[in-house]
């Protein structure tokens, strides 16, 4: 088996983020990187098909912290086969949204900032130690990844040793987690405001504001379920919603909705 993770490993390496789309986002790269499992243990034709379809669905983590992910997911799906894709997939799509917020702080602002602040100083000073700062930040951020993904597989190994009669409390706390946490996206990543402002004398109110007292982020919520429900429709696909929701947008900033 750590052949096969190291295989997972250096795929997700170097090409995790190659088939990155608007769509999926690091979905393809995803599912290219956990194909040598997938061949490993999948020896039908037909289960190896739906396992790659259920691991091409969308994915957006962190890169450094991705290893983890794959790791817990080799370790779960190793045990449960097919039969436990819903857990994986939901622990995959639970997990993602934590450790996308920890691996941008870890792995890109603070070295950002105190690498960038520091080489930039030394090259001030003509001094070409700044230069080997980066090589040395990639090197540990490398033996990081190595260590998350054999991490993320013991791990993942003990959660199925420990929990295997119940995979269905696994199965359901992983969708909670999940669906918790693309709630929490939505009213911080989709901006939906309206933009009616009623007016009698000295009286103003906004209609924004009526909206915001009957739940806060009710609009955004509006534009997420009119975008699962158009997802929905026979013959759409997410390259036609974007462009129905763009038409949407500048048609209502126009008529003053939004």
């Amino acid at each position: 088996m750590n052949k096969i993770i190291n295989k997972v490993f250096w795929r997700w390496f170097f090409f995790g983020q190659a088939g990155w789309n608007y769509e999926k986002m690091q979905g393809l790269g995803y599912l290219f990187s956990i194909i040598p499992f997938l061949k490993y243990k999948y020896k039908s034709k037909a289960e190896l098909i739906s396992a790659a379809q259920n691991h091409s669905q969308f994915f957006n983590t962190n890169n450094t912290m991705a290893p983890s992910i794959l790791g817990v997911n080799i370790a779960l799906e190793n045990d449960t086969g097919l039969e436990g894709k819903n857990a994986v997939t939901s622990t995959k799509m639970g997990l993602m949204g934590p450790l996308a917020g920890i691996g941008d702080t870890l792995f890109f602002v603070i070295p950002t900032t105190i690498c960038g602040s520091i080489a930039s100083y030394l090259a001030l000073q003509g001094n070409p130690l700044g230069l080997l700062l980066w090589p040395i930040f990639g090197l540990i951020r490398l033996a990081f990844m190595r260590y998350s993904v054999k991490v993320g597989y013991n791990e993942g190994v003990k959660l199925v040793g420990q929990l295997s009669t119940q995979l269905n409390k696994i199965t359901k706390s992983a969708n909670i987690l999940g669906l918790t946490v693309v709630g929490a996206l939505i009213p911080t990543v989709v901006k939906a405001k309206l933009s009616f402002e009623f007016s009698y004398g000295e009286v103003s109110l906004k209609l924004q504001t009526i909206a915001d007292q009957l739940m806060p982020g009710l609009m955004p919520f509006c534009v997420v379920m009119l975008t699962y429900w158009l997802l929905g429709l026979k013959g759409m696909n997410s390259t036609k919603v974007i462009f129905i929701l763009m038409f949407f947008g500048i048609a209502s900033y126009n008529l003053g909705i939004f």
